[in-house]
């Protein structure tokens, strides 16, 4: 992979720093829309199967004059799938509707099912981890993860399973910090990536946020997602704007410890 700015996962797999979402993009705009991130630099792209784009996200990246290998893509087993025979038949789903040979990076997109958030599924996680286990030894995903975790769902996982998760994917942003899952996340080699890193948009209105980018001469996304970096998470921003594809890359300046506490004391937009 030839992108310089690299996270790298405890099992020495690299992935690029800045990954583009897909997430509530329609199935008939994601192809332009992967397209433009291809062609704007992106080499880490994020889909799932209930985003239902897969086909044309997979489309976009086997039509852009790009060696497969320079592409990161990640994609997640339905929340509702908890057991092992539907893992592993849900992934292979994914496999034809993107239509590669193999996935970078594969989730548990959730704990529970959204129609069940919050439920007791931990006997089907630990089914669909194990599952999901046998895939990457076989070559089929060269990462394991997951989505939505909390501390006592990935405990689940390290009490009953061979290989710790490689990858928590959460929301995460400013005014939404978790330190203590970031830290159990850590403690245990587990990136954090964090997906709605602009609060789906409503944080870009903060007053305290557009003083921030005016000071750095960057717009309020750039300093939503420069902050999750210098978090040591790993953002996945998400636009339909061709002009934002390209601004929420551009973050190669640094926030300075005083105004990151400044941010790190603004509250949750979202609450």
């Amino acid at each position: 992979m030839n992108d310089e700015k690299l996270f790298t996962f405890y099992n020495g797999v690299n992935i690029p720093f800045i990954g583009f979402g897909t997430w509530q993009i329609p199935k008939e705009e994601a192809y332009e829309k992967v397209s433009w991130a291809l062609e704007h630099g992106y080499r880490h792209i994020d889909t799932a199967y209930g985003y239902g784009n897969e086909e044309t996200v997979g489309k976009a990246i086997r039509d852009f004059d790009v060696k497969r290998e320079d592409v990161f893509v990640t994609s997640k087993l339905p929340a509702n799938i908890k057991s092992y025979d539907e893992t592993i038949k849900s992934f292979h789903e994914s496999l034809e509707n993107l239509g590669l040979d193999y996935l970078d990076l594969y989730l548990i997109h959730a704990p529970w099912p959204w129609e069940d958030r919050g439920g007791n599924y931990t006997k089907g996680n630990i089914q669909a981890w194990k599952a999901m286990e046998q895939l990457y030894k076989e070559g089929k995903i060269r990462t394991i993860g997951v989505s939505n975790f909390s501390i006592s769902d990935i405990q689940a996982l390290l009490d009953h399973c061979e290989i710790v998760p490689m990858a928590n994917q959460i929301p995460y942003y400013i005014g939404r910090d978790q330190k203590e899952l970031i830290a159990f996340c850590k403690e245990h080699d587990i990136l954090v990536e964090a997906y709605s890193p602009l609060a789906t948009g409503e944080i870009l209105n903060s007053q305290q946020i557009k003083e921030m980018a005016d000071k750095y001469n960057v717009t309020p996304a750039q300093i939503c997602i420069r902050y999750c970096l210098q978090k040591d998470t790993l953002p996945l921003p998400k636009t339909t704007h061709e002009e934002r594809v390209i601004e929420n890359k551009q973050v190669d300046f640094t926030i300075s410890s005083e105004d990151m506490a400044i941010l790190d004391a603004i509250e949750d937009v979202r609450k």
